[in-house]
């Protein structure tokens, strides 16, 4: 009778421990969950779940294959892939009169207002296509006067005309009239597939071929400026394309290295998720030491580097004062850029330092969670590989949704549109027909002189092109539906598999055979329309946050504050609706894969639960949390000190082999990337055991109390550090 009572006041004191408060009434978080002789674990007799939502799936699933089938019968990639002329033609399209004409030429690029207009192909010149761009400045009137001397002078100047047009002597009014050869050519060079003006700086002035002024058909002077103003961010974008040859170039050269960067983080993850099994509490206050030491380490190169930048001139430079600049060694001269390095470094610092102060006697018990789940994955190693397969169906629903996007927005007929430089144009961006456009109204309507009928866009008047916009809408929710549920099937799999180890009263004995194996199936076979009602709550969110960053960058330059704010307000709230429904749908697929139960009633006990044990959920569980982010930042941050070391040639030993590099942080930052991503892929895992061994746990001390007729699952180790004696009540 002493022992039951014993048992009975040492199952409250677990349940109170951690906490260090009551647990809320029952009654606003439900009963807590009953003793059942006949539970071993998982449930295996179960039946389907959210029947209706698997077979809406199912249908939308089936609906996106199909979308998927229009899209590729009405589209066409080569829209996207290759500028279109005036006439709608593709340059370089193979099998057409355009095979060998690969770039855009615009007729006079005086009339582009900005990049965006060349890109969108809708600059109100004739465009044609060419087979190289122009070397030389040249005039329609110079070509004539040329002409009477030697006929090259022709031959040169008719590639860029309109094809067929053959008469040099053809007055320069009309041939200005009816676009059949631009008014001048200037040295162009192709970027993006188009001639634009190559600028070139000279002694910190802007020309082009040499020459900063030059004359147009009109006997006009013209400078560069004008060039420079028509073609605005014209030498930014060319600033771009140079920077990423460069990049390209710098992986070209490093890739090896890089890979090995990889396979070494890839080796360390392994190893300290083994290390773990064996070595929990001494891996991991080595860890939580490491990083302090690190980030210690880092606050000390930058305070040197500090001290060293301040005697330089002109270090004093704000960041903002320079700008975006694509050689990131400027910042590294600048005493600012230092400081906020070392501003950074120690809040992380101290963060870390006050989390181990206040919360030192939770570490202990994270820890004995993390070395429960280092046995669970010793036991189904299973596990550590099954963030392959997350990736390759990742991998499939983002080529498939890649694919449709571009397919739906290649969809269409040519469209053209009136192109005017007067505004005053009544028929301005209205559609018309370019084999009679000549002999319009449009073409003799004073208020509309040198308009053009130029290619627009691709699109159509078809219920189908009319909702291209809806049916884009519904190709990104369906993707982002897939890669959730794909997630979400993950964490279900891995969850029944832990719980089986949980729930074994001999470890590992009473563990089945395949556990996740099994788990996958039933996970696949009765909850599918379960996982995919949880992804689906999640992706209508995720939506709805894309479409206010979209809004967001419409309204960007409008001045509207109360429309921002509300924006912004909006913003934050789905931001943390978001975060909140994940963590929720992530419990939710726990008590899925135990008991089998539909999302809604999942999500509910999963809710109470957690609720009737709320100060221990908010502590302990993002304690491990936080332990696992110190081991993906460890990871992460000696392999790329490493790997800092070594592409900045600071290694005497491999000095030789290291490549000449533009930028040394193109590798760097890969490798950092990427390491950080591997040992994210294995940690994942573990944060997944730990959050079902800590479910199962909070399960295990509501429905036991520890006696022989109903004992723990817990193995002894994990009741060890969470059980503990009852205080003796003062009299």
């Amino acid at each position: 009778m002493s022992s039951h009572r014993y048992a009975a006041e040492s199952s409250a004191a677990i349940r109170s421990e951690i906490s260090g408060r009551p647990a809320p009434p029952d009654r606003y978080y439900g009963e807590p969950r009953r003793f059942d002789p006949s539970f071993r674990g998982p449930v295996r007799r179960r039946s389907c779940t959210d029947v209706l939502c698997c077979l809406i799936f199912i249908i939308v699933i089936l609906a996106y294959v199909a979308l998927g089938i229009v899209a590729w019968l009405h589209g066409d990639p080569r829209k996207v892939l290759h500028p279109t002329n005036s006439y709608g033609q593709f340059c370089g399209q193979k099998g057409t009169s355009n095979a060998k004409k690969p770039i855009l030429f615009y007729f006079n690029i005086l009339k582009c207002a900005n990049p965006a207009i060349l890109i969108n192909l809708q600059c109100p010149t004739t465009q044609m296509c060419v087979s190289k761009c122009p070397d030389r400045f040249a005039t329609y009137t110079e070509m004539q006067l040329q002409h009477k001397l030697s006929r090259s002078y022709w031959e040169y100047y008719r590639q860029f005309c309109k094809p067929g047009f053959n008469n040099p002597h053809k007055p320069l009014s009309e041939v200005l009239r009816d676009e059949d050869c631009p008014s001048m050519i200037i040295p162009s060079r192709p970027f993006l597939q188009r001639c634009l003006p190559d600028f070139i700086t000279l002694n910190g002035t802007l020309t082009v071929a040499n020459k900063t002024r030059f004359k147009d058909a009109l006997d006009t002077a013209r400078s560069v400026t004008e060039l420079q103003d028509a073609a605005n961010g014209i030498t930014e974008l060319v600033d771009t394309k140079e920077l990423g040859m460069k990049i390209v170039e710098d992986y070209a050269k490093s890739w090896a290295w890089i890979l090995i960067g990889l396979l070494i983080s890839l080796a360390v993850s392994l190893v300290f998720i083994l290390l773990l099994r064996f070595t929990a509490g001494l891996l991991l206050w080595f860890t939580i030491i490491a990083v302090i030491l690190l980030l210690a380490y880092g606050m000390w190169y930058c305070s040197m580097e500090l001290s060293q930048v301040r005697q330089r001139p002109g270090s004093d430079v704000a960041i903002v004062d320079i700008g975006l600049q694509t050689d990131l060694q400027v910042y590294l001269h600048l005493r600012q850029t230092w400081i906020i390095f070392l501003v950074s470094l120690g809040v992380t610092e101290a963060s870390i330092l006050l989390m181990l102060i206040f919360l030192r006697s939770r570490v202990s018990v994270a820890i004995t969670l993390l070395r429960e789940a280092s046995k669970a994955m010793g036991y189904i190693m299973s596990t550590l590989f099954y963030p392959v397969v997350t990736f390759l169906l990742l991998a499939v629903c983002i080529s498939y949704w890649a694919v449709t996007a571009v397919f739906l927005a290649s969809s269409g007929e040519a469209v053209y549109k009136v192109m005017s430089p007067e505004a005053s144009c009544p028929y301005a961006n209205s559609t018309c027909s370019p084999e009679n456009f000549n002999r319009s109204d449009v073409s003799k309507a004073p208020s509309c002189a040198g308009s053009q009928c130029m290619f627009y866009f691709y699109g159509g008047e078809t219920s189908y092109h009319r909702y291209l916009f809806f049916l884009q809408l519904f190709n990104l929710l369906v993707f982002l539906w897939l890669v959730n549920f794909t997630l979400a099937l993950e964490q279900c799999a891995l969850a029944g598999a832990f719980a089986s180890y949980y729930w074994a009263k001999r470890k590992p004995q009473d563990i089945p055979p395949c556990p996740l194996f099994s788990s996958f199936s039933r996970a696949l076979r009765y909850h599918t329309g379960s996982l995919a009602f949880g992804a689906l709550i999640l992706s209508v969110v995720q939506l709805a946050r894309i479409i206010l960053e979209y809004l967001e960058q419409k309204l960007r330059g409008a001045n509207n504050m109360v429309s921002r704010f509300i924006l912004c307000c909006l913003k934050c709230c789905f931001w943390c609706l978001e975060r909140f429904i994940r963590y929720m749908n992530r419990n939710a697929y726990i008590m899925v894969a135990i008991y089998g139960k539909n999302f809604c009633t999942s999500a509910r006990d999963a809710f109470y639960l957690l609720m009737r044990n709320v100060v221990r959920v908010a502590v302990l569980d993002r304690v491990t949390d936080f332990l696992l982010f110190l081991g993906k930042l460890l990871i992460a941050g000696g392999v790329g000190i490493v790997a800092f070391f070594f592409f900045t040639r600071k290694i005497p030993i491999i000095q030789e082999e290291v490549p000449t590099l533009n930028y040394y942080w193109v590798p760097l930052l890969t490798v950092v990337v990427g390491s950080y991503l591997i040992a994210h892929g294995f940690f994942s895992v573990y944060a997944m055991c730990v959050d079902t061994l800590f479910l199962c746990f909070l399960l295990d001390i509501e429905m036991n109390n520890g006696s022989m007729a109903r004992p723990y699952h817990m193995t002894s180790s994990l009741k060890k550090t969470l059980r503990r004696p009852p205080r003796k009540r003062k009299i």
